[in-house]
């Protein structure tokens, strides 16, 4: 049996989605859970596994991250997800559990991802977990014009952190948008898919130019050849948040 599952969480406590020997993670937590309710089911004790539609670091939230959950089980999705939402921590919420195909990976299907980045204009007694209190004024024109340039199909290896698998670092970004309110600015991001750390990187430039200290000239010459200036302006985790996964 193969279940598609749509989730929430506040990242702020683990170190990222992916399971880790020596940390709590998302993804470490959601499977020891999902242990725990086949053991109180007699017969839905074979868990085969669980995966997502992509890695969030340390400290990134999600509003919908999707993973497959594969298992032989007599359980429905409805009760499944009643049982785990019953015992997983208060900061993991499952939304939705459906069946899914047996061809369905949440990872491998997935076509396109969408984040939102969550700059604070003032200081907060509230938000802090949840945005990055930016305290200079920032000139949102500037980030407007910062964001376009970063449209369509670039090699983003000066916003990414090297791995060490020779991955490509070619994305096509869809769209990339700001907005604002009184007291935030929204940055939204949807693209084919997303390198370690990329999103956080952009955010930091395209603030910087919001700051006026980088001009658009200096964000194309990072897209044109590999410059590690990018790295010193990452963004915080704690503004990111995972907010769709295409299918």
């Amino acid at each position: 049996m193969k279940f598609k599952i749509f989730l929430e969480y506040n990242g702020t406590n683990y170190a990222g989605w992916q399971q880790q020997k020596n940390a709590k993670t998302i993804q470490g937590t959601l499977i020891d859970c999902t242990r725990e309710v086949f053991k109180t089911n007699k017969g839905d004790n074979r868990f085969t596994d669980l995966q997502g539609s992509g890695r969030t670091d340390k400290g990134v939230h999600a509003v919908e991250q999707v993973a497959h959950l594969e298992c032989i089980t007599m359980l429905g999705p409805e009760i499944l997800k009643m049982k785990l939402n019953d015992i997983l921590p208060s900061d993991i919420n499952i939304l939705e559990i459906e069946k899914a195909g047996k061809n369905f990976h949440a990872r491998h299907s997935a076509v396109a991802r969408q984040y939102l980045y969550v700059i604070s204009k003032r200081r907060t007694a509230f938000d802090k977990k949840y945005v990055w209190w930016v305290r200079d004024k920032l000139n949102t024109g500037n980030m407007k014009n910062a964001a376009d340039i970063f449209k369509g199909m670039h090699d983003f290896s000066s916003f990414s952190e090297k791995q060490p698998e020779d991955k490509s670092t070619l994305v096509d970004v869809h769209d990339i948008a700001i907005a604002e309110d009184n007291s935030k600015i929204f940055l939204r991001i949807k693209a084919s898919h997303f390198l370690w750390k990329m999103v956080r990187r952009i955010t930091g430039v395209i603030v910087e130019a919001g700051r006026g200290d980088l001009k658009t000239e200096d964000i194309r010459g990072f897209l044109k050849s590999y410059s590690n200036e990018p790295a010193h302006f990452t963004a915080p985790p704690s503004g990111l948040f995972l907010e769709k996964v295409y299918y």
